[in-house]
């Protein structure tokens, strides 16, 4: 393949490449990119939005080139500030190696793990002494740093701006100084970050990298960034049934995102499909399913993806349970009077993150029990109620109570 299709490739997806130029005379030499990505693990879960720049690494490696992952167990102990307005709250190093495990696991979901040299930054951060570190800052001005939109932001309207916080884009670019990174990705937020490695690789002699970032992608209520702190995230182990379901949520809108983003198909199977979504040839309901059952049948395979939409039809259309409920295998204790505290059963099998969002779920008549909705404000029950009762969360999310 020729760099002017590699370039189609490196570009798919809305990625913007910096410079452009650079990109070319690199794939010129016709040698294989080391292609670094770096990710901090600072929460155990992988969702769809994180898998966009694990998806591009693997569409990169099927290229020919080498996928360097980097897990930012140093860089971690900082905190990335990027696009934050407050300091973040540092991690213990156990935290950190119990969300990196997970984490690693995950994304060979996505990579070829046979074709992915994996590096952890703690091996080459934590051992610097204060004579190297000195000289690295001493590339960098205060000015520069505060060039960044969230510190700038920060300074202005009085926020406090941790020193640490200062080193983060700097261990970050030290990290491509150490790997040898031909490209870095990284979503659109990244962009200081992996400008400051370019810059950092230049001032030591070394050919500077090329930047390739990524848009965020918008989570299932279609305004704001996938995260799960804004509980509008679709994890990519999440059960085939529920991924499927959070697919088909999504606004109608946010399909050609979403199709680019997250789907395995060709670019030009997603041209194809667009414009027939645009044209009115393709409804898009037919579209979204399509979308939802290839996201599942790529993490669960494609006999889950079948049973995924079998099932989705059972409860939408013809309005009946699901075939299959899991079951809830722990101890429900009820108080000295008989009650038992829903939100914490709901926290306790996983139908809610915490008992206090399953009080709001419950607050927004968003939980049923055996098929009742469970009045606002009531958020104790007698335990006779609860016994072998199918408890739901919304529409997808099943579970039968011992």
């Amino acid at each position: 393949m020729d760099s002017t299709q590699q370039i189609e490739i490196f570009a798919s997806g809305e990625a913007h490449i910096v410079p452009m130029l650079g990109l070319a005379e690199k794939l010129e030499k016709k040698r294989p990119l080391r292609i670094k990505f770096g990710v901090d693990p600072t929460a155990p879960d992988i969702h769809l939005g994180h898998a966009v720049p694990l998806r591009k690494l693997r569409q990169l490696q099927d290229l020919g080139h080498q996928a360097v992952l980097i897990i930012g167990d140093g860089t971690a102990r900082i905190g990335d500030p990027s696009g934050r307005n407050t300091t973040r709250p540092p991690l213990t190093p156990e935290q950190i190696a119990e969300n990196a495990e997970t984490y690693v696991s995950q994304a060979f979901k996505i990579l070829d793990r046979e074709r992915t040299e994996l590096v952890w930054n703690g091996s080459w951060l934590t051992p610097l002494a204060l004579e190297d570190l000195l000289h690295l800052m001493s590339h960098f001005t205060v000015a520069r740093i505060l060039e960044r939109d969230d510190f700038a932001d920060r300074y202005d309207e009085g926020k406090p701006i941790s020193l640490h916080e200062f080193l983060y884009p700097v261990m970050q670019a030290y990290d491509s100084v150490v790997v040898k990174a031909d490209v870095e990705l990284g979503g659109n937020d990244q962009l200081f970050n992996l400008l400051a490695g370019r810059e950092l690789m230049e001032k030591l002699g070394m050919e500077p990298q090329i930047c390739l970032t990524l848009p965020l992608l918008e989570g299932t209520d279609g305004t704001l960034k996938m995260s799960k702190s804004y509980g509008n995230y679709i994890s990519i182990t999440e059960e085939p049934a529920e991924m499927f379901g959070k697919i088909m949520s999504i606004p109608d809108e946010l399909m050609p995102r979403y199709y680019h983003l997250t789907s395995s198909l060709s670019l030009a199977e997603i041209e194809q499909t667009l414009k027939a979504l645009a044209d009115g040839s393709l409804h898009p309901n037919r579209a979204k399913r399509s979308l939802a059952a290839n996201i599942v049948a790529q993490y669960w395979g494609e006999d889950a993806a079948t049973r995924s939409e079998e099932g989705f039809d059972r409860v939408f259309k013809q309005h009946e349970l699901p075939a299959e409920i899991p079951r809830y295998t722990g101890l429900i204790t009820a108080d000295e009077d008989g009650q038992v505290y829903l939100p914490t059963v709901l926290a306790e099998t996983g139908l809610a993150a915490s008992a206090s969002e399953g009080r709001r779920l419950i607050d927004n008549s968003g939980v049923r029990i055996g098929g009742r909705v469970q009045p606002a404000k009531q958020y104790q029950v007698p335990a006779e109620s609860l016994a072998g009762a199918i408890l739901q969360v919304g529409k997808r999310r099943y579970i039968q109570l011992p």
